[in-house]
């Protein structure tokens, strides 16, 4: 590099590769590809340390917190790569992530690269060619409040994870995880999940007809109308019941299946008048901007992605240039972007769809402060839809468009319109008596749509949607009318348990609570996944029976950790230290230690305080009638308690099958899957070939068949090596895996044979004359014939496939293992990094990106022929990142690791040192609070440990 060149650094290649064309040669732009520091494993910290007080934790929690960072070794090329081009630079642009983490990341910069030139932290909300001039003429200094923020955080979580996961990993199984923001997300799942549990349904009826206006210039008009009053008293509907059935006030009347279709038929040929009709304004504003929680849940309505996929997808559309930052509190536009917005909804939908003034939009969240932009389109101006669509496509195009939608619309005139609502009256005949029936029935008639020419904001499905108005119009009418009736129609109905959580109402419900960052929502929605604690049924989160034992195990024990106030609460210190009105050390200390005289209870004290645990009660949860789910080692099953049982053996047990969910277990569900299992075991029948009993299991590793074989009848007086040899000359019974489409609720007798009839001889090869066998083995069904196999496309042709259809698949080229490479679908170019070439081949997992050393699938939303050259090297760029570390090679190089960390440690111990930066190394505070060993978190190990 030339003198008087300038180094910038960023995270990620496709940030550098996009900023880098947008300044001139006397700049080099480099991507440290994420975090470059972290907190060790206190099993890799250097000998020397892990007797030290960083040897729980690699955070010494007696000397001010003091955290103990190591280089990742797959970084440590790269940092030796950045400290050779920062020799030759005169100035160190840190370009990171305008918020905490990525603040961190530039403090951690600092710290390993020393440089020895002036630093300059440069920020922006957009990469755009006008954002990047601004930000290089507004740089500022590193802000060590975000920093502090960033690393109390990841403090933090080290310390939750690391004392309460190990409680979990005795007490219910091992490899499970405790956080300070996933356990009270599965915690709201689990909730729910109990509240259907403990749901009681009512049953109610009412009667709807269809009224047809006979005078005026809508005679003939018809509109249809629901039973709303008798006689002065409201008519109960889905919201009157309690979740247990009850009625919630006696001044409504429940009207029964009799009373509804007697109340029908007498209003059959009953006058009907129109008692009053209300017409009121209709105004509707735009939901604001984005921010990310509402591009979440947004993008989970009306796009079917996941959080997860919605911010990869948007992380990859801001590195390119395309949106604004993603990760933002703030609904806040610009003034810019509320030209753009204002000018573009102009241009596209007339003037009139524009308001006068601009749209203002204030922030609801208690302590926004990442990313101070709304999320919207990059630039001064913005891109159409149309003006991308060829740069686009796929998952990125859908978010662009949904993300442009939005902010312009958020810029765009209320929709106005008018409500009309209408009582009808008849008489009826109710209870023996005469009653006035009123019907009521209302609409909306939008007479401009405003905003809703752009856009529509989506919502959660809600338990009384059906009792919500729809948008329709009424014939006119006056009071007095009179109106034919038709239709007339009674119709029950049953009150519906809340809805499960989706991932999009789980974030609201978060952000609701101030729990969390919106911008670790995703990865804390990965994570329940991920451990166990929850699964996807469509849409819905089902809590698994794993959870229902960690939350109970965190109530009882933990009920602090995972209060829905106190982490909300943790959340706002966290924000004070960010805002410097707080002091980390101070904080940390009461959290873990608890405060002297006050009721708080200090982490390390719950965790030595805890007692015994019966592991056995909480991995219990009573069913009724003496009925108990356990979770067992091997999944969840069922033990029948009310059954005497002789003394040493088990009370009749079953398995609980995955797909049923925790509320569909009732009393009723239990006994049935106990009378069709024996010792845990669905008893499906008698082989009548062999005559042994046939049955299915839940394994280990999945549902199976098998067969039971008999005991031999063992003579007494054989010696007990002779039963033993007659008990190993039994033939092994029969095993199979059920096939993916097959499940224990459903396997038939027949089913099991043919399973256990695998392998199965297909015919012989008349060339070689050699037999070609049907398997199902540990990669999928396959034929082999001698050492030769070859993969099938499913299980069921296991059983269907001829001698005709097998003899044609082994006329094809061999694939797989042991043949010759396959040209490779698409060829991309040359790697920055490895300096090979890049292309996408198909694996056995799915088509994945290689340069010939690195190994990367592709996404599921990344199609083949979509997948660019720049996608191509950040998705194996990431993979490198995240390769796992060798133990050897990190202990061996944390022993190398900086002589100067292991004397700054020793100054820590004695609360003496100061924090440092290259810039600014003699404005801290030299305290015992703060110290030597400092600074965050990364991105592979964010939020909850």
């Amino acid at each position: 590099m030339a003198q008087g060149r300038k180094l910038v650094i960023v995270e990620s290649p496709a940030k550098a590769r996009t900023i880098a064309s947008y300044l001139g040669d006397d700049f080099e732009v480099e991507a440290s590809v994420g975090h470059i520091r972290d907190l060790p494993q206190p099993s890799e910290l250097p000998a020397e340390l892990k007797k030290s007080g960083y040897g729980k934790f690699a955070v010494d929690v007696d000397n001010g917190f003091a955290p103990y960072y190591e280089v990742y070794s797959d970084k440590k090329k790269k940092v030796t790569e950045l400290r050779r081009l920062l020799k030759d630079a005169d100035e160190l642009y840190l370009a990171t992530d305008e918020d905490r983490e990525g603040e961190a990341i530039a403090w951690h910069l600092l710290e390993a690269l020393k440089p020895k030139v002036p630093v300059k932290r440069m920020v922006f909300h957009e990469i755009t060619r006008e954002a990047i001039q601004r930000a290089l003429s507004s740089t500022r200094e590193l802000d060590e409040r975000l920093v502090d923020a960033q690393e109390t955080r990841r403090i933090l979580d080290r310390l939750y994870g690391y004392e309460v996961s190990p409680v979990l990993w005795r007490k219910v199984r091992q490899g499970l995880s405790a956080g300070r923001v996933q356990s009270v997300a599965t915690r709201l799942v689990v909730e729910r999940e109990r509240e259907r549990m403990a749901f009681v349904p009512a049953e109610y009826w009412d009667v709807t007809a269809t009224f047809t206006a006979t005078t005026g210039a809508d005679a003939g008009g018809s509109f249809g109308a629901r039973l709303t009053h008798l006689d002065g008293a409201r008519v109960a509907s889905g919201r009157d019941f309690t979740d247990r059935g009850e009625l919630k006030s006696r001044d409504v009347v429940h009207v029964s299946q009799g009373q509804a279709r007697a109340l029908a038929e007498s209003l059959d040929s009953a006058r009907a008048t129109v008692l009053s009709l209300d017409t009121k304004p209709y105004t509707r504003r735009p939901a604001a901007p984005f921010t990310t929680s509402t591009l979440q849940q947004e993008a989970s309505r009306k796009l079917r992605m996941s959080s997860k996929v919605a911010m990869r997808v948007a992380q990859t559309l801001y590195e390119n240039g395309y949106i604004t930052y993603m990760r933002t509190d703030s609904p806040v536009l610009s003034s810019q972007a509320v030209s753009a917005a204002r000018g573009q909804a102009a241009e596209l939908y007339g003037a009139e769809f524009v308001p006068d003034k601009p749209r203002v939009y204030a922030s609801k969240a208690k302590g926004a402060q990442e990313a101070h932009e709304a999320i919207r389109p990059a630039g001064d101006t913005f891109r159409t839809p149309a003006h991308v669509a060829k740069e686009l496509s796929g998952d990125q195009f859908r978010l662009y468009e949904l993300i442009w939608k939005r902010t312009v619309a958020s810029q765009m005139a209320d929709a106005r319109g008018s409500t009309a609502s209408v009582r009808i009256g008849a008489q009826a005949q109710f209870d023996g008596k005469t009653a006035e029936a009123v019907f009521s029935a209302s609409g909306t008639v939008i007479t401009f749509r405003g905003f809703l020419a752009a856009y529509e904001e989506g919502r959660d499905v809600e338990r009384y949607d059906e009792a919500k108005d729809g948008d329709s119009r009424l014939p006119q009418m006056t009071q007095g009318d009179a109106l034919d009736s038709s239709d007339i129609t009674a119709d029950g109905h049953a009150t519906t348990p809340p809805p499960r959580f989706t991932e999009a109402s789980l974030v609201k419900a978060l952000e609701e609570r101030g729990i969390g960052r919106p911008s670790t929502y995703a990865s804390t929605i990965s994570t329940i996944q991920d451990r166990g604690y929850v699964n996807s049924r469509g849409q819905a989160l089902v809590p698994s029976w794993v959870a229902f034992a960690v939350i109970r195990l965190l109530e009882e024990h933990f009920s602090q950790l995972i209060d829905y106030d106190f982490t909300a609460q943790m959340e706002s210190d966290l924000d004070e230290i960010a805002a410097g009105d707080a002091e980390r050390v101070s904080w940390l200390t009461e959290f873990y230690f608890g405060a002297e005289g006050a009721k708080k209870t200090g982490l390390k004290q719950l965790v030595d305080d805890l007692g015994d645990i019966d592991a056995r009660d909480i991995n219990t949860v009573p069913l009724g009638e003496g009925l108990v789910l356990r979770v067992g080692r091997y999944g969840p099953y069922i033990e029948d308690l009310s059954t005497e049982v002789k003394e040493g053996e088990n009370p009749p047990r079953a398995s609980v099958p995955d797909e049923i969910a925790p509320d569909e277990l009732t009393v009723e569900k239990a006994r049935e899957l106990l009378a069709t299992q024996k010792d845990g075991d669905i008893v499906l029948g008698t082989d009548p070939v062999s005559g042994h009993e046939v049955v299915a299991k839940a394994g280990r590793f999945g549902p199976y068949v098998t067969e039971i074989i008999p005991e031999p009848e063992l003579d007494e007086s054989m010696s007990a090596a002779a039963k033993k040899k007659a008990k190993a000359a039994l033939p092994k019974p029969r095993t199979a895996s059920l096939f993916k489409t097959q499940s224990l609720d459903t396997i038939t007798l027949d089913e099991a044979l043919r399973l256990l009839s695998l392998p199965r001889v297909v015919g012989v090869d008349p060339e070689s004359d050699t037999e070609i066998t049907a398997n199902n083995g540990r990669y999928g069904p396959y034929l082999k014939k001698g050492t030769d196999s070859r993969t099938i496309d499913s299980e069921e042709m296991l059983l269907t496939i001829t001698l005709e259809e097998a003899l044609e698949i082994y006329k094809q080229p061999k694939r797989g293992r042991g043949a010759t490479a396959s040209a490779p679908l698409r060829e991309l170019g040359i790697d920055p990094t490895s300096e090979k070439p890049i292309v996408i081949k198909d694996g056995r997992f799915g088509p994945y990106v290689t340069d010939g050393k690195t190994n990367r699938t592709l996404p599921k939303d990344a199609p083949v022929e979509s997948v660019t050259f720049e996608q191509a090297v950040d998705l194996l760029a990431e993979k490198r990142a995240k390769a796992p570390v060798k133990r050897a090679t990190t202990k061996t190089a944390a022993k190398k690791t900086p002589a100067k960390t292991a004397a700054t440690k020793t100054a820590a111990k004695k609360t003496t040192a100061t924090k440092t930066t290259a810039t600014k190394a003699a404005a801290k505070k030299t305290t015992a609070t703060k110290t030597a060993a400092k600074k965050t978190s990364t991105t592979t190990k964010k939020a909850d440990s």
